[in-house]
């Protein structure tokens, strides 16, 4: 039997960064997620978010990888929104994502970040955590 526990915090935006993801949007949003990732295997232990994108924290199962796990979250949820036709535009999410490994000890940290996402986008836009994770992590050219 294989044990494997691999955190990782993973974000994504929507297309072109736009806000589409208001409240009422996000909340169904999230809560589609959360069911999606149960019914295929994905340990969501967190996920919130803001207007133009989302937070998550999973753990990947030993057949998992963040391609394979952002790819089904992100294709499937588009794809339920615009057939819930809730926007008048058709959603996209952004080709890419960001993603770090999380150590055990960080997980609440990771937790109560991801869970006071509006609290922290009334003071911080999406592009100054961007810059900020840039920074922390030692990313380059994660805005192009």
């Amino acid at each position: 039997m294989s044990f494997v526990k691999i955190w990782v915090h993973l974000v994504f935006s929507t297309k072109k960064r736009q806000p589409f993801l208001k409240k009422e949007i996000r909340t169904k949003m999230i809560k589609h997620i959360i069911d999606n990732c149960k019914e295929k295997g994905i340990f969501l232990q967190a996920i919130n978010g803001y207007d133009d994108h989302l937070h998550c924290l999973i753990s990947l199962g030993k057949d998992q990888s963040i391609a394979k796990v952002s790819q089904l979250i992100k294709g499937e949820s588009s794809f339920w929104l615009n057939n819930q036709k809730l926007l008048l535009d058709k959603f996209q999410w952004q080709d890419d994502y960001f993603a770090v490994s999380v150590s055990q000890s960080q997980l609440s940290t990771v937790v109560n970040y991801i869970k006071k996402q509006e609290e922290k986008h009334s003071k911080k836009s999406f592009l100054d955590e961007v810059d900020e994770f840039v920074k922390i992590y030692g990313f380059e050219n994660i805005k192009d």
